[in-house]
């Protein structure tokens, strides 16, 4: 597996961060992410990135479950292995309805499905709803993926409030899509968000490439 190394800047706003901080996307003074802590679990080289593009869009349903193992591997590690025993529930990060109908399937479902598996976590695929159609974030900077996903997620609070839960997602590229699903999650009442993703871009490699679309 390769591993994520510690970005040295926010990869939600750029700002710059010290450089003794080990946790990987942890939450910087510039931007003051609702997220407790976003990890990924490798990153998104080939032949993962050609996988993960067969799981959204070619159908490949049955990579979940192969794919899950680098979340099961990074949740292995510290500091993750404290934070799961914390967890109430695994949030997916949704799609619309309308790519939902379109694709017949959420890869970050799967992906929660498969990772919740052997554990006692339950999926809370009903916790959160992406309620604005977004364009895709392909090809759009930091700033704009921002904008693009603002006020576009809805959490209800009957099934998250007062909960410790965890997001899980395929590809994050600036973290951006999370913070805004973790955003609803703590304004519906959640007590604390940690996101859990398969893989982002390399250092230096930030630009979108054709599979990538988180």
């Amino acid at each position: 597996m390769l591993p994520a190394e510690p970005p040295r800047t926010c990869r939600s706003c750029e700002y710059p961060l010290p450089e003794d901080l080990i946790v990987s996307g942890a939450p910087c003074p510039q931007c003051r992410t609702p997220l407790a802590l976003i990890w990924a679990a490798t990153l998104h080289l080939p032949p993962l990135a050609e996988a993960v593009h067969a799981l959204k869009y070619e159908g490949g349903v049955e990579l979940a479950s192969l794919l899950a193992r680098y979340l099961h591997a990074a949740a292995e590690t510290d500091p993750w292995p404290g934070i799961l025993a914390r967890l109430d529930g695994i949030v997916p990060v949704p799609l619309h309805e309308e790519r939902l109908a379109e694709r017949g399937y959420n890869q970050s479902l799967l992906l929660a499905d498969c990772f919740a598996k052997g554990t006692v976590i339950p999926v809370m695929g009903g916790a959160l709803a992406r309620v604005r159609s977004t364009q895709s974030q392909v090809g759009l900077q930091a700033r704009d993926r921002v904008a693009n996903v603002k006020e576009a997620f809805s959490a209800v609070p009957d099934f998250v409030l007062g909960k410790t839960l965890l997001l899980v997602d395929d590809v994050s590229t600036t973290g951006s899509t999370m913070s805004e699903c973790a955003a609803a999650l703590r304004a519906a009442g959640a007590g604390g968000v940690f996101g859990l993703t398969l893989s982002r871009p390399a250092l230096g490699e930030e630009k979108p490439v054709q599979a990538l679309h988180g």
